[in-house]
């Protein structure tokens, strides 16, 4: 395995079969590394949220048109992009700590694939088509879509100064909530900071499974993490992270549409959302790495019930 991984450079928790080590141009197949076009779930967790606030605010609105469709559409392209330039970023601040860490050493630029300089050169490109669509938006959306690059470009420092690292990440991959609310109100309201605050516990709760894959390696090296702060006792902080993204999500949507018989529907998102965290939880085991994983993919599944209801109550 670790050969094949080397001859043909894929990434070691590449999802399997994936186009970009099947289909993608050979000469391409480095960028889209660096971008986790192999590894979509990321680009799912970044796009969600863009998708919560749109439908909320639709809602709250009482109007969906051509341009609600065209903010979707914005918003999945620009998360493809920006989460590709972000991801780039990081394996360019955290190269020598990838190289030390069995999971990810096989990504393109601790293997070789391609140059630092070439990485940097990649993430300008695909902000700058990032940048376009968002010049598509209002002012409001464009001024928040600008102040975003600043928790995006923290983000990658945060697990050598803090052990909650997971925060930095949920501020930077939630701000498409007030976004995308922006771009469909023209402005903002409390619900769409209530909306954000759920994404982030969501974030918290996600990564810290997920972090709980490189615990052994990141003590080793010395990287923060909430998994190495919990240690053998995450069920507690699960939990809690858990019941405040439904609480904050179930109050988001309360002030959003108050008396509007639309709300029971929209209710159904934080219920659905809750309820496929609790699935996952009955299944975590912090001591088998695969698991985690799966369970941390399977966070998309979770943030598409919570769109799914919310998009239903903006369309009826």
């Amino acid at each position: 395995m670790t050969e094949r991984i080397e001859t043909k450079g894929q990434v070691a928790d590449a999802v399997k079969g994936n186009w970009v080590d099947h289909w993608a141009p050979e000469p391409t197949r480095p960028y889209l590394r660096l971008s986790r076009a192999d590894r979509p779930v990321g680009t799912w967790l970044l796009l969600l949220p863009c998708w919560w606030g749109l439908a909320l605010a639709a809602a709250h609105g009482g109007e969906v048109s051509g341009l609600t469709f065209w903010i979707a559409l914005g918003c999945a392209i620009g998360a493809f992009l920006m989460r590709g330039a972000g991801c780039t970023w990081n394996d360019i601040t955290d190269r020598e700590i990838d190289g030390s860490v069995a999971r990810t050493r096989s990504r393109p630029i601790p293997s070789g694939q391609v140059t630092v300089k070439q990485a940097l050169g990649w993430a300008v490109i695909q902000s700058l088509i990032a940048f376009g669509i968002l010049l598509t938006f209002n002012g409001t959306a464009i001024a928040l879509g600008v102040l975003s690059l600043l928790p995006v470009a923290v983000y990658p420092f945060a697990k050598r100064f803090t052990w909650w690292p997971q925060v930095f990440l949920g501020i930077a991959f939630n701000w498409g909530a007030l976004l995308a609310w922006a771009a469909q109100d023209g402005g903002l309201h409390p619900a769409a900071v209530l909306l954000y605050l759920s994404g982030i516990a969501w974030t918290l709760y996600y990564d810290t499974i997920y972090a709980y894959q490189d615990i052994e390696d990141d003590a080793l090296i010395g990287v923060k993490s909430t998994a190495r702060l919990f240690d053998s006792r995450p069920i507690p902080w699960l939990i809690s992270f858990a019941a405040a993204t439904v609480v904050l999500m179930a109050g988001a949507v309360i002030w959003a549409l108050g008396s509007d018989p639309r709300l029971w529907i929209a209710l159904a998102a934080p219920v659905g959302l809750g309820a496929h965290l609790l699935w996952q939880l009955r299944r975590f085991d912090r001591t088998d790495p695969a698991a985690c994983m799966v369970l941390f993919r399977s966070n998309r599944d979770a943030g598409l019930i919570a769109a799914m209801f919310l998009a239903a109550a903006a369309l009826l």
